[in-house]
């Protein structure tokens, strides 16, 4: 199972990799092959705010469309515009290419609400 270590997860499969009070953030392998090839890649805004838990960006794909969770609240600094032309990236680099924002967080004590790799490995296990 191809899971970065360093990275969190969340019971609805999505990522995030911390960089002092910076978090990328995109969906897992995982929920990219349960969802098939993905056409569409709907973005927040630069300065929108979200709680974690929060849905803040929608992933379609040709099965079909599933929003996509804060893992942690913050700030959008940044999001992925080359999702817009190729939202493919999502299917073939979900950990790397294939991020969907960066968020400034708020309060770096919500990763602890969140799994490591070895958690998120046995959550798949198990059915979820």
């Amino acid at each position: 199972m191809n899971l970065p270590e360093d990275y969190y997860y969340t019971e609805n499969h999505e990522w995030v990799v911390v960089d002092g009070k910076e978090a990328k953030i995109g969906i897992t392998n995982h929920a990219q092959e349960e969802l098939g090839d993905i056409v569409f890649v709907e973005l927040p805004e630069v300065g929108d705010v979200f709680e974690q838990e929060e849905d803040f960006a929608v992933v379609e794909s040709v099965k079909a469309v599933s929003d996509v969770y804060a893992p942690v609240s913050g700030e959008v600094l940044e999001v992925n515009e080359e999702l817009l032309d190729q939202p493919e990236l999502v299917n073939e680099e979900p950990y790397t290419a294939g991020w969907i924002v960066k968020f400034e967080m708020k309060d770096e004590g919500e990763l602890g609400n969140l799994m490591d790799s070895n958690e998120y490995a046995q959550f798949l296990e198990e059915g979820e």
